[in-house]
């Protein structure tokens, strides 16, 4: 799988790191672009480009949470579960439509290192079954829009 690095510190601004990050992709025209510690809000105008092509992976069970320090929150609310979320990027922030959630119950001696360690244990298992899903989806509308 091919990738690239480009690191927004070496752009003056938001569009000029988008622009970079559009012509590497307008030349690739990938069916799937995967968000992972990303941890940048992207445009309107990037996300429509790609629009139902980009996902993300939240951790939190979405739409609860959205944005930063969810351990934090999650610990501060009480909940008796957390988790991670996987969903498709739009823009309006942790928004999208979800693929895929997993849960797992918060024990009494938690905290946020520990939470976090479950999250991303979470992360690893569920964000490759929703990249498996959209692809299978894609490969499935494909196959019958062509008879």
């Amino acid at each position: 799988i091919p990738f690239y690095c480009v690191a927004h510190t070496e752009f003056a601004d938001k569009a000029d790191f988008e622009n970079a990050l559009l012509e590497i992709l307008a030349d690739k025209k990938p069916d799937l672009i995967i968000l992972a510690g990303f941890m940048r809000i992207l445009s309107e105008v990037f996300i429509s480009r790609y629009k139902g092509k980009i996902l993300n992976i939240h951790p939190s069970l979405l739409p609860k949470y959205k944005g930063l320090n969810t351990h934090k929150r999650v610990l501060a609310a009480g909940d008796k579960e957390h988790g991670a979320t996987v969903h498709v990027v739009t823009p309006d922030l942790d928004s999208g439509k979800i693929i895929i959630q997993k849960a797992f119950e918060i024990d009494a001696n938690d905290d946020e290192n520990t939470i976090q360690q479950k999250v991303h244990k979470i992360e690893h298992v569920i964000y490759p079954l929703a990249i498996t899903q959209f692809i299978d989806s894609e490969f499935q509308s494909r196959r019958f829009s062509q008879h």
